[in-house]
């Protein structure tokens, strides 16, 4: 069973951080830097007090641990790691200040030290992900088989045929989709500009639709998709690739409600090719995003 972080580190936390960030602008800063998900701070009321905004923000990720462990080991250990008080003796009271603050350090570290096989966990975890996917990468067959692949699309880039550009893109995701056993369904449909398929990625169904069209997929398409999706069982979902990405209309209609369809792009594409993430490393990262912050359209810069 997963280890949980106690409630008195997580009140230790609040004490330690309302202390130590005198300044709700050094406090916003530094949550800024150490928590991954910035929509969590955007919901906050800045003008509300400091003790207030870190109860909220900090029972929030505790209340969501399952998502959010690692942002909470991560805020106590930085925390943790202050050993400098000066800004605070500058301050009216600042000896006073400066004190009551290494006092609430001191106790978030010794609450630390009984976390420390959960921050080891998460260590050991992300290792095992780098050493999958760099044995992956390592076996020639896989790289052989991208690298051809890659080759492939390089071609298409330069191809100013739409039908021939939607042919060759369909050998391309098929070949992806076969070479990561995500189980492509039979040959995708070509329909003009746009491929349709389907595939299988962990116990879940996946319509899948593909374009490459000069514009970027307006929000019509995307509810061509989401119509498709609504008179399939509960839980099928959607991929939807457009090499020249999606309209920004089309992202913040389709992030609202319940999340049917996962949004992807050449870049995304790119990246797998050449071999800097895996397609499932890369389908697990956007189904994690859209689910707990409703972002469907996560960018490759932002995984990697």
């Amino acid at each position: 069973m997963k280890k949980t972080i106690a409630p008195a580190a997580t009140q230790a936390l609040k004490e330690a951080l309302t202390l130590v960030y005198w300044y709700k602008s050094e406090l916003r800063s530094f949550l800024s830097q150490c928590i991954s998900d910035p929509g969590i701070l955007s919901r906050v009321n800045w003008e509300e007090y400091k003790r207030n905004i870190v109860a909220t923000v900090i029972d929030h990720l505790a209340m969501n641990e399952e998502v959010y462990q690692r942002d909470l080991i991560r805020l106590m250990s930085e925390v943790s790691n202050v050993t400098d008080f000066s800004h605070l003796q500058k301050l009216e009271d600042g000896n006073k200040k400066a004190k009551e603050a290494k006092a609430a350090v001191a106790a978030l570290r010794a609450q630390l030290k009984g976390h420390q096989d959960i921050e080891q966990q998460q260590k050991e975890s992300e290792e095992r992900r780098k050493q999958a996917h760099d044995k992956l990468m390592q076996v020639n067959a896989v790289q052989d088989e991208l690298d051809k692949l890659k080759t492939e699309f390089y071609v298409l880039v330069s191809s100013d045929n739409p039908q021939q550009r939607g042919y060759s893109l369909e050998k391309v995701l098929k070949g992806l989709f076969d070479l990561f056993d995500l189980d492509p369904k039979a040959s995708f449909k070509i329909t003009g500009e746009q491929i349709d398929g389907a595939f299988s990625f962990e116990g879940t169904d996946y319509l899948l639709e593909a374009k490459w069209q000069q514009e970027p997929v307006a929000a019509k398409d995307l509810d061509g998709m989401a119509g498709k999706l609504s008179r399939k069982l509960e839980n099928t979902l959607g991929l939807f690739l457009s090499v020249n990405g999606f309209s920004e209309d089309a992202v913040k209609v389709h992030s609202s409600g319940r999340r049917l369809v996962i949004l992807m792009d050449g870049s995304d594409l790119m990246a797998v090719l050449e071999g800097r993430i895996d397609l499932v490393q890369l389908l697990l990262r956007k189904r994690r995003k859209a689910s707990e912050t409703g972002n469907i359209y996560l960018r490759i810069h932002e995984i990697l």
